[in-house]
């Protein structure tokens, strides 16, 4: 028996018609298991069967084709299959005596006593039962067997009282026990799809979140928009003055620089440091890359260490743009400013900022020890982030005109310097106003030499007190004062104390000397001078001196 399914029983089912009798036994061959159904009518009237029909009964003689269904080939309704007892409550059915030649209804008899199924001999001249091959549908025929279980021969075991028959080595299932197993299929059905649901819902989980959902994401996103941008804002400003701007690359026989400068007129003539181009000396290269890509080989023109100014020449490069120059006289605190460079030789780099302050008095270099190298500037002031290699580019107001050139910058570990600092920018930079740097050029280009405007004084450098004091005696032990000079001129003589300048106030000889720079040969300068505790001013007009 199929232990894993419950068993279906096939209520009261009987032969179909054309199978019974249809066969005949062979002789010899008797019931096994069942008397048949015609063996157990009763004569009219329900008397009890007789001796001869019990003698017939147990007789082995009565061939299956006699026993087998009635003479006329029909099963009489409600006959009790050929295999398997009626269940208890089921009285058996007989057939009412025939009347006018018609069948009658069939009609309850008393159940004969239980017992012992007789056992017919086995045929003569045989051990067993002689099987035939013609089939015979009540002999292999069980109404309450599971469908496709194997039919069984042999006789029927004993059954209790009042019990139906069994199916030899056949177990039928109880209700309870067939409900038993149809729960049983049933968890497991719910287990199994919880697993497959389960995972199902895991690949697709997987899926969604690998793949974002169904359907492919689409971010939104703005329209493209023209290229142009207001000539006023950064941008319109970097598009305006990147052709103008080049970096140059120096080597020399002891060191190489990277520095910044921008075109001057149509001529080739670039404006730079004096500082980016100074390592290369007597004997060094300097090449210029223009903000294409095109590169070419440069000259220095001419050189001023006083205020750290610079030019070179290339040939043979056609369609330069020029830089337009604007009017540092003009700049006020927090205007808007862009700086373009090559910070650590990273061509094109464009910052912005605004004006800090004006009139800052810078002093840079001093590398040789005998000041010879030591610059002076009255620079403009920014926060626009200044690096090493931003040296010698453009300092552009809002119209991109240029109004400074980035020299120096101050950083928390070198003090200020013209871009010989590494440590970077922390929004202190400084640029040479550009109406200095323009008169320097242009002297430059003309003569291939600076004139630095004087007052004919020498200076004591060591004096802490506020102001600029002249010294008692000059280098070499000359007059401190030189005779017929400027200053000699105007009165001013030897520990005279100089406070102010047009009006501005100076704390050093150094900052008289920005002070100084900051004008041409020939300008009127006066001056407040502390003499004996008693203050004066003068006037007097600046003399040249060659400067290198």
């Amino acid at each position: 028996m199929n232990e894993g399914r419950p068993t279906k029983a096939n209520r009261w089912s009987r032969p179909r018609p054309e199978d019974a009798g249809a066969h005949t036994a062979p002789a010899g061959l008797t019931e096994p298991d069942s008397p048949h159904p015609a063996a157990s009518r009763n004569t009219a009237g329900g008397a009890e069967p007789s001796a001869s029909e019990e003698r017939t009964q147990a007789t082995p003689a009565v061939t299956r084709a006699e026993a087998a269904a009635p003479a006329d080939g029909t099963v009489p309704a409600g006959a009790v299959p050929a295999q398997g007892g009626a269940p208890d409550d089921a009285p058996p059915l007989v057939p009412e005596p025939e009347a006018s030649g018609s069948p009658s209804p069939m009609s309850p008899v008393p159940r004969p006593p239980a017992g012992p199924a007789p056992v017919p001999p086995a045929p003569v001249g045989s051990d067993g039962p002689v099987e035939s091959d013609t089939p015979d549908p009540w002999r292999n025929y069980d109404p309450w067997a599971a469908p496709g279980s194997p039919r069984h021969h042999g006789h029927l075991p004993e059954s209790g009282p009042g019990g139906p028959f069994q199916q030899n080595g056949v177990a039928v299932p109880t209700v309870a026990e067939r409900r038993r197993r149809a729960r049983k299929v049933l968890v497991l059905a719910a287990v199994a799809l919880a697993l497959a649901s389960g995972g199902v819902g895991g690949v697709v989980g997987a899926y969604l979140e690998r793949n974002g959902g169904l359907t492919d994401i689409e971010l939104p996103q703005a329209a493209k928009e023209a290229p142009g941008r207001a000539p006023d804002s950064v941008a319109g400003i970097a598009a305006h003055a990147l052709p103008s701007v080049v970096t140059l690359h120096v080597h020399g026989s002891e060191e190489d620089g990277t520095g910044t400068g921008f075109v001057l007129d149509g001529e080739g003539h670039i404006l730079t440091n004096n500082h980016v181009i100074e390592p290369a000396g007597g004997s060094g290269t300097i090449t210029v890359t223009f903000s294409g890509g095109q590169t070419a080989k440069a000259r220095v023109v001419g050189h001023d260490s006083g205020y750290d100014l610079a030019v070179v020449k290339v040939s043979g490069v056609h369609g330069l743009a020029p830089m337009p120059l604007g009017n540092s006289d003009s700049v006020q605190v927090g205007d808007p400013v862009v700086a373009i460079g090559a910070p650590f030789d990273l061509a094109n780099t464009v910052t912005s900022g605004i004006i800090s302050a004006k009139d800052r008095p810078i002093t840079a270099g001093g590398e040789k020890g005998d000041g010879t190298d030591v610059s002076y500037v009255d620079a403009l002031q920014t926060d626009a982030p200044i690096n090493p290699g931003n040296s010698g580019g453009p300092l552009l107001d809002s119209r991109a005109r240029v109004i400074g050139i980035n020299s120096a910058i101050r950083s928390a570990d070198s003090g200020s310097d013209l871009g010989t600092g590494q440590a970077g920018s922390i929004g202190l930079g400084f640029a040479i106003p550009v109406n200095q740097a323009k008169r320097v050029a242009e002297e430059l280009i003309n003569t291939g030499r600076a004139t630095h405007p004087v007052i004919g004084v020498t200076l004591d450098m060591n004096y802490s007190g506020d102001g600029a004091r002249v010294g008692m005696k000059a280098a070499g032990g000359g007059a401190p004062v030189t005779p017929g000079g400027p200053g000699a001129e105007a009165g001013i003589r030897a520990g005279d104390v100089i406070t102010e300048v047009d009006g501005t106030r100076v704390h050093s000889g150094e900052e008289l000397i920005v002070k100084t720079r900051a004008h041409r040969p020939g300008d009127r300068l006066r001056l407040t001078v502390r003499r004996g505790g008693t203050n004066r001013t003068i006037t007097l007009v600046l003399g040249s001196a060659n400067g290198g």
